[in-house]
């Protein structure tokens, strides 16, 4: 069981992470982990913070030259911001500066106060801000590099962002991993983007803030991963899990997902075929992949729904949590437009999940053993 826990505040000195479950003798490139910390930072809309950090990994315990050992291994990512921040934001001493009291409308200000009886909502906002998915993007990306080991490969795109939806017919999931090196906004539809990056340009004049849709695909995964035996085995519960676990994340959905509503039996499901070169097979994949809570062999696909970012520039009626009295929202310093981030956050927890699943499948002590049960069971099964 692969299985990863985060510390840290958005202000505080480091976002850390402890990873368990990782077989030894996995080659790990920094590298490639700092590479997806970048792009987490990218993307038309993002806020000043971007300005300030440029996150990179540190690798605490459980790597030594280069391979994973089989014990926890701890991520750090520095915050460069923290600089600005030790007075408010000391382990010790006594506070400094104007508490924040002006509880924004859909974020975990109001509850958390209520919830751990503080009377400084930043007690709150510090870790429920998103900046805690950079060091999730990190352990995704050692999940990424697990998975392609054995093939298996985990990409995203933007595909609405304020209503603005793009052209997402005969995506070819395979140029985006080999080939596509991105764009402003993550999106494949370049007409589409430029209408988006209009619309977060209005919504910033506006004081406002724009949400979206992406998508995420896993590519070259067998069948089998996941189980129907129990509610919390399956793929598809774990996946959604996940995704609903990313900051400002409020709907998921697998494959066709709510389209499946307008559709008769007769074209909702994947009909099966089989020939010798490729095993068995489908012509379409409503199914997005998994099939009774198990992969099935196509391509993975899951899509996630952004609401627009809690803290506004024009801030929205709100009440002081000390004085009980009517005023606006408080403001923080914030994007406009953080999806194509949210994209990369739900790679590296998509990513998360599929290296738990093969792990629990094929069992994960080293990566010797773990790829002689994984080449056993293709062989087995004719792929």
């Amino acid at each position: 069981m692969i299985r990863f826990i985060t510390a840290g505040e958005s202000h505080g000195p480091a976002l850390t992470a402890i990873i368990e479950g990782l077989p030894a003798g996995l080659p790990i490139d920094i590298d490639a982990i700092n590479r997806d910390l970048a792009r987490r930072q990218q993307g038309y809309g993002r806020g000043g913070r971007m300005k300030i950090e440029k996150d990179q990994v540190e690798i605490l315990s459980g790597v030594r030259f280069g391979q994973t050992l089989g014990s926890p291994v701890t991520l750090a990512i520095h915050n460069k911001d923290w600089a600005n921040w030790q007075d408010r934001m000391s382990v010790s001493g006594m506070p400094q500066g104007t508490p924040v009291t002006a509880a924004r409308p859909g974020h975990a200000d109001l509850t958390g106060v209520l919830k751990y009886d503080r009377e400084d909502i930043r007690d709150i906002l510090e870790r429920a801000s998103a900046r805690e998915t950079a060091v999730r993007v990190a352990v995704g990306a050692v999940a990424k590099q697990l998975l392609a080991c054995f093939g298996i490969q985990v990409v995203s795109h933007v595909t609405n962002i304020g209503g603005i939806s793009a052209n997402n017919q005969n995506i070819d999931y395979r140029f985006i991993a080999e080939q596509w090196s991105g764009s402003d906004l993550s999106c494949l539809d370049a007409e589409a983007e430029e209408k988006m990056k209009q619309a977060i340009h209005t919504a910033k004049e506006q004081g406002d803030t724009l949400g979206g849709i992406f998508e995420v695909a896993i590519l070259h995964c067998m069948p089998g991963l996941g189980s129907h035996v129990q509610w919390d085995r399956r793929l598809d519960t774990r996946l959604a899990a996940a995704m609903m676990s990313i900051q400002a994340i409020k709907g998921v959905e697998i494959g066709a997902g709510f389209s499946y509503a307008n559709l008769p039996g007769s074209k909702a499901h994947d009909e099966i075929f089989y020939d010798k070169a490729s095993g068995y097979y489908r012509k379409s994949n409503h199914a997005g992949g998994i099939e009774g809570g198990m992969s099935n062999g196509e391509t993975v696909i899951v899509r996630a729904a952004m609401k627009p970012i809690p803290t506004l520039m024009t801030p929205l009626a709100s009440v002081d949590i000390l004085s009980r009295d009517p005023v606006m929202a408080n403001t923080e310093r914030s994007d406009v437009c953080a999806v194509s981030a949210a994209a990369v956050v739900g790679e590296a927890m998509a990513a998360i999940v599929m290296a738990d699943a093969l792990v629990d499948k094929f069992g994960g002590d080293n990566l010797t053993d773990l790829s002689a049960a994984i080449t056993h069971y293709r062989q087995r099964i004719g792929r």
